[in-house]
């Protein structure tokens, strides 16, 4: 799964919160066909998803996946409150200058139930979320997707900053940053290895492990697009824009243009910049 890809389908935004009290201590016991992502905000339940049985407190996310049986009791004295919302997802790729639409098959890479570090932040993007799909105003619907994304983004920063490989992906971080620093030049493994104090062979497998590409491959990708911002906005030609790039041999340089865009450097102009 490549989680820039996904796009994703709000089906609903749910609460239960002190003013809900008909519905604080009604167990939720069911099979739902999409997914869900609930945030205690309050109190604990006894909860079993699947064959598994957790014991939920205020600052943890369940997450619900499809035909999964899961149930959730509230606790009598200390019932739970929650911020949820319920979604579908699929997989949408723009290659080869084609747009390829598959259904994700995979679900979210995240545990039934985990602790939030950054528990407020994410509470605050779910509460507007909410928000804004009660008030029903125009485009609710887009604005409650980009906060989705939001917060997943905030999620997957908090299962990052846990993770025991944590100083393997700052240290990707850093060879990004650099690339960046210096997209008009030439680098070499051995130079990026050096930067961040790393053998060759375990930079490239941790790189491609954390951005799914390899860091030819990547640097390739940020050279073009960049390379699309010049040939764009710019009036240079292509042989000046290689040269820009660190691409010696403008032949090459269209060869992975093209590879990568599914167009020439001159179709691509063609196509996107219209003259007066």
């Amino acid at each position: 799964m490549k989680i820039s890809n996904l796009t994703f389908y709000i089906h609903y935004c749910n609460k239960r919160d002190i003013t809900d009290s008909d519905r604080l201590l009604k167990t939720i016991s069911r099979q739902i066909n999409h997914h869900e992502l609930m945030l205690v905000t309050g109190g604990g339940a006894h909860v079993t998803i699947g064959n598994k049985k957790y014991k939920v407190k205020k600052g943890e996310l369940l997450y619900l996946r499809p035909e999964t049986f899961h149930c959730i009791k509230p606790d009598l004295e200390d019932p739970l409150k929650f911020i949820s919302v319920h979604f579908s997802f699929t997989n949408v790729e723009f290659d080869n200058n084609k747009w390829r639409i598959e259904a994700e098959k995979d679900d979210l890479p995240l545990q039934d139930v985990q602790a939030l570090d950054n528990y407020y932040s994410v509470k605050s993007l779910m509460k507007g979320m909410l928000e804004v799909w009660f008030e029903k105003f125009p485009e609710y619907e887009f604005v409650s997707k980009i906060m989705l994304q939001q917060i997943l983004f905030k999620i997957f920063r908090n299962i990052e900053a846990k993770s025991p490989n944590y100083s393997n992906s700052l240290k990707v971080k850093e060879v990004i940053k650099f690339m960046t620093e210096n997209i008009e030049k030439k680098i070499t493994l051995s130079e990026l290895s050096q930067l961040v104090n790393l053998s060759p062979t375990y930079l490239a497998k941790i790189f491609k492990k954390t951005t799914g590409y390899s860091i030819i491959e990547f640097f390739n990708k940020m050279k073009i697009d960049k390379a699309k911002e010049l040939i764009i906005e710019g009036d240079k030609k292509v042989k000046e824009v290689a040269k820009t790039l660190g691409y010696k041999d403008e032949f090459y340089f269209s060869r992975i243009f093209k590879k990568i865009e599914g167009v020439s450097p001159k179709e691509f102009y063609g196509k996107n910049v219209h003259e007066v």
